[in-house]
């Protein structure tokens, strides 16, 4: 959208049949939209894990951003603020915060490139890879390694791998590379399913 305002209209239209728990603006006012016991429109079809039902299970957090410039400061702050608040209020971990091109690549671009995952990283509020040693590209191996890191929705390998770089290598560009194995792998193996608490 083209600011806050259009957004707020859009997502409180019943004709949009989309909704949000909160939108942020870009000089960081927040407005809470549905209670956060309340299910929200912000996903739709689209996976993690196990959950095909991503709406029922998960805070929707809308950011008023074009999807080609930096994310103001201002929204930054306001962010953090409120992820860590709703972190705490339901237990979510870092890796519970994930993008709506994590849930559905392709039909999802948000947050796109310009978000700094690495800032919410450094505050314990998403997960950022320290990467193993490179692998050689191997595409049966990464398409397992983004599955179980949580990457489960269906969409073809080009459509993945673009939506794992917007996250991880965003710039990068090109077939699948040493640096996407590398990464991958490290978040499988430390994020994945198999390596979450049972309480996660």
């Amino acid at each position: 959208m083209t600011s806050a305002e259009a957004a707020c209209d859009w997502l409180c239209n019943p004709e949009a049949q989309v909704s949000a728990h909160y939108l942020i603006a870009r000089d960081g006012h927040s407005i809470q939209m549905v209670d956060e016991a309340h299910r929200a429109w912000h996903a739709g079809a689209g996976q993690w894990g196990a959950i095909t039902d991503v709406n029922s299970h998960s805070i929707g957090i809308e950011l008023d951003n074009d999807g080609s410039s930096p994310f103001s400061e201002p929204l930054l702050s306001a962010l953090e603020a409120l992820l860590a608040a709703v972190m705490d209020r339901w237990s979510i971990p870092p890796a519970g915060v994930i993008g709506h091109s994590d849930m559905a690549p392709g039909r999802k671009i948000d947050p796109g490139p310009r978000f700094d995952w690495r800032r919410l990283a450094r505050q314990g509020l998403a997960i950022w890879p320290d990467a193993e040693p490179d692998l050689p590209p191997d595409a049966a191996r990464f398409e397992a390694a983004l599955s179980r890191f949580g990457m489960t929705h269906p969409a073809d390998a080009a459509t993945r791998l673009a939506a794992f770089r917007s996250r991880f290598r965003p710039g990068a560009s090109g077939p699948l590379a040493t640096a996407d194995m590398a990464l991958a792998q490290t978040l499988a193996d430390r994020f994945g399913v198999d390596a979450r608490p049972a309480s996660a």
